[in-house]
C-alpha cells in the first residue's frame, strides 16, 4: 500500500496524514465495487496508518460549501458535507476523490485539523473560505497558523470545460484560472484554491501542492474524467 506524504505536514510529530494512491485500492462504497474489497482496503489503510477503523469519519460529499464540525455521533453516520473539522485526537478525517482536490488543513497552535473536498463547484463556492472561517469561529484559530496540503487532482492540462463553465468562471472573477487552447476552454482549479487560501490570510510558505494530474496519471490515481466509472483515493489526517 503506497502513499504520498506532505513534506509540510510531516514536520509535525503529533500529526499523522497520507494521500492514498491507486495501489492503496478503492475506498468508496458507492462506485459498484465489491463491498468486501472496499472494507479490506479500509482495514489495510487503518492498520498502515495506525488508527482504529471504527473511529474514521468520512463524508457524503455533494460538491457543496458545507463545513461540518465533527460530533461524537458522526462515528456511526456519514455527515453530508464537503469539509470536516475537529480538534479531537485519534479521530481520522477522510476526503475521497477521483479528480477533485483533496485538501488537508492543520492549525499548529490550537491543534485543529480539517479534510476538504474541493472540485470545480467547491472552488466556485469558495469552500476554502468557509473552512478557514470554521477554524476561526469554532476553535479560535488564526489563519497565519494554518498549514495546508493539496493532493493529486486533475490539472489544467486535462480539465476541459464547456462554454457555460467558462462564462460562470468569468462572472465570478476567476478569469485568471482559465486557459484557452485550440478554441477549447480549460480550468485550473488549484490556481483558484491557492488564491482563496492566500486571500484568507494563509502564508504562501504554508501552502503545498502535490502537483500531480490524476487524469494524466491513471496508473497511480483514479480519475473520473479519464475513466468514467472508477474508484476513489483519499486524503486522511488525524491528531495523535
Amino acid at each position: 500500500m503506497k502513499f504520498s506524504h506532505s513534506k509540510l505536514l510531516n514536520s509535525f510529530s503529533n500529526l499523522t496524514h497520507a494521500f492514498t494512491t491507486r495501489e492503496s485500492g478503492n475506498l468508496a462504497f458507492h462506485v459498484n465495487d465489491n463491498e468486501a474489497h472496499v472494507i479490506k482496503n479500509h482495514e489495510s489503510l487503518a492498520e498502515k496508518l495506525g488508527y482504529n477503523k471504527e473511529s474514521l469519519v468520512h463524508m457524503k460529499q455533494i460538491h457543496s460549501d458545507i463545513v461540518h464540525v465533527v460530533k461524537d455521533e458522526d462515528f456511526n453516520t456519514c455527515p453530508t458535507c464537503d469539509a470536516l473539522i475537529t480538534n479531537k485526537p485519534n479521530t481520522p478525517l477522510m476526503v475521497m476523490v477521483a479528480d477533485c482536490s483533496p485538501i488537508l488543513f492543520y492549525e499548529s497552535e490550537k491543534k485543529v485539523i480539517a479534510a476538504v473536498h474541493a472540485g470545480r463547484q467547491g472552488a466556485f463556492k469558495n469552500i476554502v473560505k468557509n473552512t478557514v472561517e470554521s477554524f476561526i469561529n469554532h476553535f479560535n484559530c488564526e489563519a497565519k497558523n494554518l498549514h495546508v496540503s493539496i493532493g493529486a487532482s486533475i490539472g489544467v492540462c486535462c480539465y476541459e470545460v464547456g462554454v457555460e463553465i467558462y462564462n460562470e468562471a468569468r462572472t465570478l472573477g476567476l478569469e485568471y484560472a482559465l486557459d484557452i487552447r485550440d478554441e477549447k476552454y480549460y480550468l485550473d482549479v488549484n490556481k483558484i484554491l491557492k488564491s482563496q487560501l492566500l486571500t484568507c490570510g494563509i502564508k504562501e510558505e504554508n501552502i503545498e501542492f502535490l502537483n500531480k494530474c490524476t487524469c494524466c496519471n491513471t496508473d497511480k490515481y483514479f480519475s473520473y474524467r479519464a475513466e468514467g466509472q472508477t474508484g476513489r483515493f483519499a486524503g486522511v489526517i488525524f491528531l495523535n
